[in-house]
């Protein structure tokens, strides 16, 4: 058997996609690409606008999910030299910012920032959702099997910090599928369930309308009612939720449980990113499974799109769009990294992605330094010990 036919044979797929005329325009002025995850695809597909021109760049993460951007975690992006984190069904991976490096990738002078997989971490099959980066550097999960909110740390698998109070026990049933997280001030502020129950998969009884926005530092439920939510977010004092079963995106108001409609869009949503005035909402058409059978959106399944709509939140119009014609049929995240036109991403599989491999390796001056600050490392971890 020749080589080439020894090389594992990568499955191939065909992605179109068109988009409205004020999408490019937008992005440019709002000097951004967008990070967006597509669970069933399996990529994680980086957005930018150059020139008049849109770039679609795909990297292969098996069932990617959440993805926690570098920056504030209220969704203004401005850092650039923290990770980039990517759920997936049994790891998360992290990315760094490879700096001057991004110019370098092929073709050459077309990024202006890269973020270069560096790290592992295997959590099991949690049923990763939403990630967000706290404000002590610390990687907040929601962990959906166990209908918690987690962090890491090298000895568990995960560390459960927080769940519903109607959830009596800590157990891999996916009771109340908690999927949503929103921060404030560095920690999370309110989550979204699709429903209140502590049995294995209880959530499904009543979905149409059992879904549920959480005050996580009260435990007390802020409003009820909505059909299969996600994506919570704050901006500007505001509280956006995706009403994602009636294709809505409504602010709520926590201390009196009343949402209000701020726009509709043709598709189940998950997924949304706030920068400037503009909501971008990520858009899925519903799988054929019995989860989506009496969703209100799904009574014109033939209307629904994949894809992105972009909404002036002064006005509740919508204004820009991005649709996957073939090739994608769910979306999950929608991430912003602020300050970059054109980002790329170098995921664990180059050859897949059809990337040249990228390697940072120190120079010779920095190896001696580096053997010695780890060696010291370890004699004061023995000293510890």
């Amino acid at each position: 058997m020749g080589n080439d036919q020894k090389q594992r044979r990568v499955a191939t797929r065909e992605i179109k996609f068109r988009h409205s005329a004020q999408f490019v325009p937008i992005l440019e002025h709002l000097g951004c690409s967008l990070l967006v995850s597509t669970y069933a695809a399996g990529k994680v597909v980086s957005i930018g606008a150059a020139a008049g021109k849109l770039q679609l760049g795909f990297s292969n993460f098996q069932q990617a999910m959440g993805i926690a951007a570098p920056g504030c975690p209220e969704g203004q992006v401005h850092a650039a030299d923290q990770s980039i984190a990517v759920g997936g069904p049994n790891v998360i991976w992290f990315l760094r910012d490879g700096g001057p490096l991004a110019a370098q990738i092929e073709p050459a002078g077309t990024y202006d920032r890269a973020y270069l997989v560096r790290e592992s971490f295997v959590t099991g099959n949690i049923h990763v959702h939403e990630m967000q980066w706290g404000s002590d550097g610390q990687l907040w999960i929601v962990n959906t099997l166990f209908s918690c909110l987690s962090t890491l740390h090298e000895d568990f698998n995960f560390v459960p910090r927080w769940q519903p109070s109607f959830i009596s026990e800590l157990s891999p049933q996916d009771r109340c599928h908690l999927n949503g997280m929103a921060m404030k001030d560095g920690k999370p502020r309110y989550v979204t369930a699709l429903g209140t129950s502590d049995a294995a998969r209880g959530w499904r009884e009543n979905k149409s309308d059992s879904g549920v926005v959480i005050d996580v530092a009260s435990g007390e439920i802020a409003a009820r009612g909505f059909c299969m939510p996600h994506s919570p977010r704050l901006h500007q004092g505001k509280l956006f939720v995706l009403d994602s079963g009636r294709g809505s995106l409504v602010t709520v108001d926590p201390s009196t449980g009343l949402s209000t409609q701020v726009a509709e869009y043709p598709g189940y949503g998950r997924g949304l990113a706030i920068h400037g005035q503009f909501a971008i909402v990520g858009m899925s058409r519903a799988r054929e499974t019995s989860v989506f059978g009496g969703v209100p959106i799904c009574d014109e399944r033939d209307a629904m799109r994949c894809g992105l709509v972009v909404i002036d939140l002064s006005s509740g119009q919508s204004v820009a769009f991005l649709e996957f014609e073939s090739g994608v049929e769910e979306l999950f995240d929608v991430q912003v990294i602020g300050g970059s036109r054109q980002t790329v991403i170098c995921g664990p599989y180059p050859r897949e992605d059809e990337q040249l491999p990228v390697w940072v390796v120190p120079r010779e001056d920095q190896v001696r330094s580096l053997v010695e600050k780890s060696l010291c490392s370890q004699v004061m971890r023995k000293q510890i010990l």
